[in-house]
């Protein structure tokens, strides 16, 4: 049995808000995930903590996790763990992530190497943005699908354990169906009309009277468990090259959608260009365009040249969010890959820090506080509603290996759309959603898979959900860790800043967050404007794991905005 999340937290009050924002799931989740999970032991019963020194896995929804484990309990290492849970929660939590979607994937292997795989989705090549219609949903926007690639290359290159043995979950909980947690029919619901619109998406995600499944109801999908077996039994090959993809194609034919059988065809998985960085002695390593890393390592090397430690909490988050106001600046302008050296160059960081003009106490390292300068133009940060898109996992096994991987659809349910007799959604990719793409180009997102290590040696495995929030998630915890001094787990509870561009702040305040009201006016008394946001689940989610080398164990942390779960290898396979 893992530790109870409060009990492991006990220097850390997490209030009312912040520990129940599980409370509306707890009650299903003993009988649901031993219905969920048939045909094995259910999972020992856990919420958002656990360690282990043999392995670990944090996913945001307690099947996925419990798929990953299972991989390391059969001998299996963080890589057949990631792709068991990442093919899993494209099953379970179905409107943040699918195979018709896309992936980031970002590994330290156990000689101390870092790779990167980029599996974003992609415009074909014959995509005309001229031409094409602009939408919100539909099948205008739907680009290539690159997750099935990533996944499958992962498995193929990094993993030990055959492919159909780490699909095998993912394929019970389509045939043999799962119970839906509170957030996820919530999330369906919210889709349901627009899902209502297309013939498949109205087949899976909609009863036989047109209403949406409700929490607890059972999920069967059993079209989605035959193309995951066909999947397994051909190593991606059909979904690309085979039946699948001409299914694929020939419904996007008839629909108008850009999609081609050539242009499946074509679809690689790359290697992700790796960018690196430090904070104050620990190595960083992120991916760069199409992922966001780039942007979470300047906002750290910004925040480097002052002293966060020694800093009022106040202080500290007025500084956070005007380095990742100037971060998301840059990262508007970011493009070729000798642009990720500048970007995250300590040079160039010193430059940007010393344009901060705050009434703080203190100056920038070695130079004083400068007095104002050039400020590109920046992004406006829209009061956010809770950011119910992408999905984050974690995984690290005994040998050191760990593993990022972050999945998206763009928005909740992506497109909305799902082919008759497939059983998936795509994602939003085209019609505006990211802005204008040329043939061939890959999405470009915040998505930020982060690795931080300790001369070679790992530290964190983590990274976030939420669209814009993400890098902010990622940010800010390392902060609450390194400079604010805190555990690992009360490192992704603590409260969150982020830019915004009409005030200058905006603070993660619902109850239990750990902004309290006199806080608040502290920071307005350094001349800083800000916004409260009361809503959990709006400041980004982390799943992610730390190594304790003092204890030699794995400790797991699951994001308490979210139904996710953190769990442990009990019994070493082999």
């Amino acid at each position: 049995m893992s530790r109870s999340w409060l009990s492991s937290l006990s220097s850390a009050d997490p209030g009312p808000g912040r520990a129940g924002a599980l409370g509306t799931a707890v009650v299903l989740l003993l009988a649901l995930l031993a219905e969920g999970a048939r045909g094995q032991e259910p999972p020992p019963f856990q919420l958002q903590v656990d360690e282990s020194p043999h392995g670990m896995v944090a996913a945001a929804q307690p099947l996925a996790t419990w798929a990953g484990t299972r991989m390391l309990e059969a001998g299996g290492n963080a890589a057949d763990a990631a792709v068991a849970a990442g093919f899993a929660i494209a099953v379970v939590e179905p409107t943040m992530n699918s195979i018709g979607g896309r992936t980031q994937i970002l590994l330290r292997l156990p000689g101390a190497e870092v790779a990167g795989i980029d599996a974003t989705t992609q415009a074909p090549l014959t995509y005309d943005p001229q031409t094409a219609p602009q939408a919100d949903y539909g099948y205008a926007v739907i680009g290539v699908p690159g997750a099935v690639a990533g996944l499958v290359r992962l498995s193929r290159e990094y993993g030990t354990l055959p492919l159909e043995t780490v699909m095998a979950p993912a394929i019970r909980y389509a045939e043999e169906g799962f119970r839906l947690l509170p957030g996820e029919a919530a999330r369906q619901a919210a889709a349901a009309e627009e899902a209502a619109e297309f013939q498949g998406t109205r087949q899976y995600y909609l009863q036989s009277d047109g209403s949406p499944y409700e929490a607890g109801d059972l999920l069967v999908q059993r079209d989605l468990a035959r193309t995951l077996r066909s999947i397994a039994e051909t190593g991606g090959e059909s979904f690309y090259r085979g039946e699948i993809a001409e299914r694929i194609a020939r419904d996007m034919e008839i629909h108008g959608g850009a999609v081609t059988a050539e242009s499946l065809r074509d679809y690689v998985a790359r290697d992700a260009l790796i960018v690196r960085g430090s904070y104050r002695g620990y190595d960083l390593a992120g991916s760069y365009i199409p992922a966001a890393g780039a942007l979470a390592i300047e906002a750290l090397h910004i925040l480097e040249n002052f002293p966060l430690g020694t800093m009022t909490p106040a202080e500290r988050a007025a500084l956070v969010g005007r380095a990742l106001e100037l971060a998301f600046q840059d990262w508007r302008l970011q493009g070729p890959p000798e642009m990720a050296r500048q970007l995250t160059s300590k040079e160039w960081a010193a430059e940007r820090a010393a344009e901060i003009d705050l009434p703080l106490s203190v100056g920038v390292s070695g130079s004083g506080m400068a007095t104002g300068g050039p400020a590109l133009p920046g992004p406006t940060w829209e009061d956010p509603a809770p950011m119910e898109h992408t999905t984050h996992l974690s995984t690290a096994d005994a040998g050191g290996m760990m593993v990022a991987l972050t999945q998206t659809l763009g928005p909740s349910m992506g497109s909305r759309v799902a082919t008759p007799g497939l059983g998936f959604l795509y994602a939003s990719t085209l019609g505006g959603y990211l802005g204008s793409m040329e043939p061939g180009e890959r999405a470009r997102s915040n998505i930020c898979p982060l690795l931080v290590l300790e001369d070679g040696e790992p530290l964190m495995v983590l990274g976030a959900a939420g669209g814009r929030m993400i890098p902010v998630a990622v940010v800010n915890a390392i902060v609450h860790f390194v400079d604010g001094g805190l555990s690992f787990p009360e490192a992704v509870m603590a409260p969150r800043v982020a830019p915004d561009r009409e005030t200058g702040l905006l603070l993660e305040t619902h109850p239990g967050a750990g902004w309290s009201p006199a806080l608040v006016e502290t920071v307005r008394e350094l001349g800083v404007e800000i916004r409260s946001i009361p809503r959990e689940a709006s400041f980004g989610r982390i799943h992610g794991i730390r190594w304790d080398r003092e204890r030699r164990v794995w400790v797991g942390m699951a994001d308490p905005d979210w139904e996710g779960t953190a769990l442990g290898v009990r019994r070493p396979g082999g």
